[in-house]
């Protein structure tokens, strides 16, 4: 799959079949998360990956919008080591562009994915940082869901023309 098939086809998918998603799989997905740009190339990113279908209901039970996690073979949550900062506040750009990175991968291996926002929803994070142990410089900012999607992936158009400004607005 080209980069453009794997942009256009990505999709929020919310629903997925039984299939595990293999270590091979989840670590290139990794690998692609953590060649994401970062501020003064610091890469402050941690990843939990959490199978454990006990940990993954805790999640899905406490984040309002997760609850496919629970059903789902996989969930990724994205943090930032704050201790390793060196331009304050751009974990949250560094930690995006991973989790962008990551999804896109997950689409080039056909699996299905759904980012849900935690950071900066105190009770998104909260929860969060208690059903996996974080330690207190560890700042959560997203929960990435996924599986073999049991739904299709289609291209949307998205495309807005009247978005767009040149040289000035």
């Amino acid at each position: 799959m080209d980069i453009f098939e794997a942009l256009f086809t990505r999709r929020s998918i919310r629903k997925y079949t039984q299939e595990d998603v293999s270590d091979e799989d989840l670590n290139i997905m990794l690998k692609a998360a953590m060649l994401a740009p970062s501020a003064s190339n610091r890469q402050p990113w941690h990843f939990v990956a959490v199978r454990d279908s006990k940990v993954r209901a805790a999640l899905a039970e406490r984040h309002p919008y997760a609850k496919m996690a629970a059903d789902a073979p996989l969930v990724i949550v994205v943090c930032a080591d704050l201790n390793e900062e060196k331009t304050p506040g751009f974990w949250v750009q560094d930690c995006a562009a991973a989790t962008q990175n990551l999804m896109l991968a997950a689409r080039a291996r056909n699996i299905g994915s759904v980012w849900c926002g935690l950071h900066p929803v105190e009770e998104r994070v909260q929860p969060v940082r208690e059903i996996l142990h974080l330690p207190g410089n560890v700042m959560p900012l997203s929960l990435v869901v996924l599986g073999h999607p049991a739904q299709p992936f289609a291209e949307a158009d998205r495309f807005r023309a009247d978005r767009i400004h040149n040289d000035c607005w």
